[in-house]
């Protein structure tokens, strides 16, 4: 195809003014160091792909408590704060922007993972199918503990630290994990919640812990510089919602009274139709889309007003210069999908770009 120029162009999100509409979507790389550190492999990951209009990093535990998988990077010690201080420092000496994402995975953890081998938390007692990688293994998800009422504040105030550790850190903003099954999309969803209190049954109630959580973040950074994730579809670890439209609808419109910098959705992973067009209506804002786009169908969707912006994910993790790539119509490298979730350098930071695969 030509050029794909809407894509190219600039764009203003927020209080940030973007160089194109490309933006690096968060991918867990498991590439962490001693005690969940960003590496120096990090470091050069990140500021390789720092053409991408908006680089939103890899999710980041808020708590220890939050941590699933091996190997990822944290946000919440002063040596986590340091380590992703290196990173922001040499996307901007490239003149990139980035932001970092916060999560808490809720139920997808294990108590072979977290601190004193304590169950992982969840909204409610419900076991996820599926398994998760462990210091012994493979081992299927347990069931979780259900948080307490006054538990929850505790949590909503590890988003608010783990907000201000990015700024310390020099992040340009952060996005709140609100996608794939980790705890906010579990408690958004009526498969996963059945409370009885104040943040379960009625949809109101079950958006309030991402209302508190946006609520408590927002002072740090600004509105302007928060964004959100949301999965309606994704249908990993046993995830459902009885109307999804109804759901995410509802939690679209809340989050467009806030002035957020944008809405970044994850429109695949699972079955069945929903109207993305109408989510994009009903929050109003800055719309990131995001899942199996190419260049010819990032510039058609925002050709058609169905997007903002678009976030690719494998095509960045292969090709660090993915935006030249796509501005001359050049071929991609293939990914290597052994190397997604482990390793060091091989399948991370030695893609080849254009000058070297020239040469």
């Amino acid at each position: 195809m030509h050029e794909p120029a809407k894509l190219l162009s600039p764009v203003r999100v927020g209080e940030l003014e973007l160089p194109n509409r490309m933006v690096m979507a968060p991918m867990t790389r498991s590439r962490a160091g001693e005690n969940d550190v960003p590496s120096s492999l990090a470091v050069e990951y990140y500021r390789q792909r720092a053409t991408a209009g908006l680089i939103i990093t890899e999710g980041s535990q808020i708590s220890a408590q939050g941590k699933g998988n091996p190997r990822t990077p944290g946000i919440f010690t002063d040596a986590q704060v340091e380590g992703w201080r290196k990173v922001t420092e040499a996307v901007h000496e490239e003149g990139g922007h980035i932001f970092l994402q916060l999560w808490h995975v809720g139920r997808v953890s294990h108590s072979l993972v977290q601190v004193d081998g304590t169950l992982p938390v969840a909204p409610s007692a419900i076991r996820p199918d599926g398994e998760i990688f462990t210091a012994e293994g493979l081992k299927e998800f347990e069931i979780p503990r259900a948080l307490g009422l006054e538990e929850i504040l505790g949590v909503v105030a590890n988003y608010r630290r783990g907000a201000e550790n990015a700024k310390r850190a020099g992040f340009d903003g952060v996005e709140i994990h609100g996608a794939n099954g980790y705890l906010i999309d579990q408690f958004l969803r009526d498969g996963t919640n059945t409370r009885t209190d104040a943040y379960g049954g009625s949809v109101e109630n079950r958006a309030r812990f991402l209302k508190e959580v946006v609520e408590a973040v927002i002072p740090v950074f600004g509105a302007a510089r928060t964004g959100v994730r949301l999965s309606p579809i994704f249908s990993n670890y046993s995830m459902s919602d009885s109307d999804p439209a109804t759901t995410f609808g509802y939690a679209a419109e809340m989050l467009g009274r806030y002035g957020l910098a944008y809405l970044h959705v994850m429109q695949g992973g699972g079955e069945g139709s929903f109207d993305f067009t109408a989510l994009k209506r009903q929050f109003g804002g800055t719309y990131i889309a995001n899942s199996g786009y190419d260049a010819e169908r990032a510039e058609a969707a925002i050709e058609a007003g169905d997007a903002d912006l678009v976030s690719f994910g494998v095509p960045f993790l292969a090709n660090p210069d993915l935006v030249e790539r796509f501005r001359i119509g050049a071929a991609l490298n293939q990914p290597d999908f052994t190397t997604l979730y482990e390793g060091e350098e091989r399948g991370y930071t030695d893609y080849p770009v254009l000058v070297n695969v020239a040469a």
